[in-house]
């Protein structure tokens, strides 16, 4: 693909996302709220796009897109603040999903989590069941859509050097549970997973472990898919 749009395109893992993919000879547009960051975000070689997608309808957001061959959500709101996180990462989310949609677009990486699940078992009262329900909703809704969709789970997130290797739950790890990766892997593991198409339709819940990016996203394909 030649222009792939990154929502929530200050965030760290899109920053150096943007950067990998300008590197690969992509165009990048980066959406992001606060006009203050354009200079940084600019600095990756991305478009910056000043947009406020928790206020944007699905015309405003389709309009934004025109153009894209694929989109990754890489926003949230952060935590903190339930209602706000259900507006982002549900509401604003599912928005996109919808705006893809409409401009034509099929290709869809979502940012999530590892365990990510309608039955996440996180309690009411804890300060994370609001992103929980918020990550699982949109999710959902997403496997329901037409699109050409992946959703991302990383594991907790550091800021530590990349390693260049992950491990995926799956055939082989089924019980992979887990652990860290950095933020800098995830970057990669989304370039990688953008332009294959053997991770159409698939949850890539991973850590930091003993394989090559690049050989660890070919063997996503589950061996029960056709094709």
């Amino acid at each position: 693909m030649s222009s792939v749009a990154i929502i929530g395109g200050h965030g760290k893992i899109a920053m150096q996302l943007a950067k990998l993919l300008v590197a690969q000879g992509h165009q990048v547009r980066s959406l992001f709220r606060n006009e203050d960051h354009a200079p940084e975000v600019a600095a990756t070689g991305a478009t910056p796009v000043v947009a406020d997608v928790e206020n944007l309808d699905v015309p405003a957001l389709r309009d934004l897109l025109n153009g894209v061959d694929a989109v990754v959500w890489s926003a949230g709101a952060g935590g903190g603040n339930p209602a706000r996180t259900y507006a982002v990462d549900r509401d604003a989310a599912i928005r996109s999903m919808n705006a893809t949609a409409e401009q034509g677009i099929d290709r869809y990486v979502m940012v999530s989590y590892f365990g990510a699940s309608t039955d996440h078992g996180v309690p009411e009262d804890n300060s994370f069941f609001a992103y929980a329900e918020a990550k699982a909703a949109a999710d959902e809704y997403l496997r329901g859509t037409g699109l050409r969709w992946t959703i991302v789970g990383p594991s907790r997130l550091t800021d530590d050097e990349p390693t260049g290797r992950i491990e995926v739950k799956g055939p082989g790890h089924e019980d992979l549970a887990s652990d860290s990766v950095t933020r800098a892997d995830v970057a990669a593991v989304v370039a990688a997973l953008l332009s294959a198409d053997n991770t159409v339709g698939e949850f890539v819940q991973f850590n930091n472990g003993d394989t090559p990016i690049a050989d660890a996203v070919a063997a996503i394909k589950r061996p029960n898919k056709a094709g």
